[in-house]
């Protein structure tokens, strides 16, 4: 939402907006001009000729019942989204479970250095484009969020599908829905581009695929990882095109760059360029972010909130770190936690030293099967807290320098953890 408001108000528009409380993003909003309400009242809307929503906001939300009562245009975060990229000649959307802000961010990197300019809408914040970059019109790339089939609106020149992991359940009803949301999604594109590892790239017929296995068109060889920062030969279609050393850790960081990649050759640019943009990209807020440190001990927040998302957090951490590791995780949401539980108890279960901070619930209402503590005895290894000061005395108490501390979810935990190192002193 901030990324939108950010471009509408550099258009020109007269842009205000509320949210529950200041944070970074409406910060930031507030040092360029934009008026911000904190909390939501009817009279916010003033003399608004269109009102915006996402979908965090529900029909009762005092705002939109006023707008819709003056007859307003209402739209949705993803329609606003929809007739903003209508204005771009090359659309790009970057869908999937996992990855999208980091394929995204790249994908802009990689354009940049190919075509001389791209127009981006990340969904968090690129240490160089912040989360929206307005730089010309000929190529435009965006998130493209499969929550409520919110990226059907989308009417992209390029789909881009990093992987279909079950998600969002609450919203589709079961797996199936989902992966034919997906399907959908590609359909409404002139060009597809898929990860060839994933299952829908058997359905979807003529796409450009990506992957470390033999057989995809985009592949990458030679892998290897430097203290957990990985580089590797860019092949196309067999051919070894450039060599690619990236700035972020991970192994899955290598999916997410071949995807970039192959943007720029689905534009037919040249890999060493693609390659080019891919060293520029240094990393986005939240993900596998070095915070600071506690008793010598180093804090990395990432916004892994999906089972998957962990276990990639969890390897690239244990990759770098030099003595123990500690995990704070925050189950993001009642319904994903009850609908992957079995998920969380997997991939969590073999962390020695694991906190289970208390559920972020988001647009939820309580739901003890899916909650934090219900997680949290699930795991025997784990200790569940609920408060801050608690947090705070546990790690003050337990790390010291070598450790590594792993904040992991989607909630609030992030800004916890940085008022913690605040207080440090």
């Amino acid at each position: 939402m901030s990324g939108l408001a950010q471009c509408l108000f550099g258009r020109g528009a007269v842009v205000t907006g509320s949210d529950l409380a200041p944070n970074e993003n409406t910060l930031r909003l507030e040092r360029t001009g934009i008026r911000v309400f904190y909390g939501h009242a009817a009279e916010n809307i003033g003399d608004a000729d269109a009102v915006v929503f996402s979908s965090a906001i529900g029909e009762e939300n005092a705002e939109l019942r006023a707008a819709r009562g003056k007859g307003l245009r209402v739209l949705s975060r993803a329609e606003l989204l929809a007739e903003i990229a209508a204005c771009y000649e090359h659309v790009i959307a970057v869908a999937g479970c996992h990855g999208k802000t980091t394929a995204t961010a790249m994908c802009a990197h990689v354009l940049d250095a190919c075509a001389g300019s791209c127009s981006a809408h990340i969904g968090g914040a690129d240490r160089a484009y912040g989360n929206f970059r307005e730089c010309g019109t000929k190529y435009f790339v965006t998130e493209a969020c499969e929550y409520k089939a919110n990226f059907l609106r989308l009417r992209p020149e390029v789909a881009l599908v990093l992987n279909t992991d079950a998600d969002h359940l609450e919203s589709y009803g079961d797996d199936a829905a989902l992966l034919a949301a997906y399907r959908s999604f590609v359909g409404s594109a002139q060009t597809a581009i898929v990860c060839g590892e994933d299952r829908i790239a058997r359905g979807v017929h003529g796409a450009l695929t990506f992957g470390l296995r033999e057989g995809c068109a985009v592949r990458a060889e030679d892998v290897r990882s430097v203290h957990g920062k990985y580089a590797f030969t860019l092949c196309v279609r067999g051919e070894p095109r450039a060599r690619v050393a990236l700035r972020v850790y991970g192994k899955h960081n290598v999916y997410n760059a071949l995807a970039a990649a192959a943007v720029a050759e689905q534009f037919g640019f040249p890999s060493a360029l693609a390659a080019e943009g891919l060293q520029r990209f240094s990393g986005i807020a939240r993900r596998f972010e070095k915070l600071g440190s506690l008793n010598g001990a180093v804090l990395i927040a990432d916004y892994a909130h999906h089972p998957r998302e962990i276990a990639a957090a969890l390897a690239a951490a244990r990759e770098i770190c030099t003595g123990r590791l500690f995990v704070v995780f925050q189950p993001h949401t009642y319904s994903r936690t009850r609908l992957l539980f079995g998920g969380f108890v997997s991939v969590l279960s073999g962390v020695e030293d694991l906190v289970v901070y208390k559920t972020y619930a988001a647009r939820e209402y309580f739901d003890a099967a899916g909650s934090a503590l219900t997680l949290a005895q699930s795991l025997p290894n784990s200790l569940y807290i609920e408060r801050m000061r608690e947090l705070e005395i546990y790690l003050r108490c337990s790390v010291r320098s070598g450790d590594l501390v792993l904040i992991l979810g989607a909630g609030d935990i992030y800004y916890v953890a940085r008022q913690l190192l605040r207080k440090k002193s």
